[in-house]
């Protein structure tokens, strides 16, 4: 079972880029892709043989990381984001922290969101920053997991 892609924006994605303030069409857009690639839209919660959790399949590492070396040094964004949570544990459960944090890992990039609608670039984006070159995902996989988890029927 998946979150139905429109729910996901209109009652998850929106509302946290919205609160923490960090919303474009871009990063909503990113977020699906994303989600869709790493947890088929929140079949899984937990990444089947790894340590990675949550829609948008955050490891713990990651997620101390930005805590301890990002957020510490953003006083008012972590505050926004606190409001949701704060520990990795939570990332299961709670798809508004998940979204925050998953935003706030792409905000630590210093290269510029693709364009909303270039979704090969976003693709590209995902595995550049996100899954990274050791992660087994492919930008190709991820532009068929957003085309199929990611548009509203």
């Amino acid at each position: 079972m998946s979150i139905h892609p429109g729910q996901l924006r209109e009652y998850i994605i929106r509302p946290v880029l919205n609160r923490i303030g960090l919303y474009s069409e871009a990063a909503e857009e990113l977020l699906m892709l994303t989600a869709a690639t790493e947890s088929l839209c929140g079949k899984y919660i937990h990444q089947v043989g790894g340590p990675a959790l949550g829609i948008f399949q955050m490891e713990p590492r990651t997620h101390d990381d930005i805590w301890d070396n990002y957020l510490r040094f953003k006083p008012d964004l972590a505050s926004y984001v606190k409001h949701y949570g704060r520990l990795s544990q939570q990332l299961p459960g709670n798809v508004y922290y998940a979204c925050a944090m998953a935003r706030v890992h792409y905000l630590r990039v210093p290269t510029r969101l693709p364009s909303a609608m270039d979704v090969d670039g976003l693709a590209q984006y995902w595995k550049a920053h996100y899954n990274t070159h050791l992660g087994a995902g492919k930008p190709d996989e991820a532009v068929e997991n957003y085309q199929r988890y990611a548009i509203a029927d």
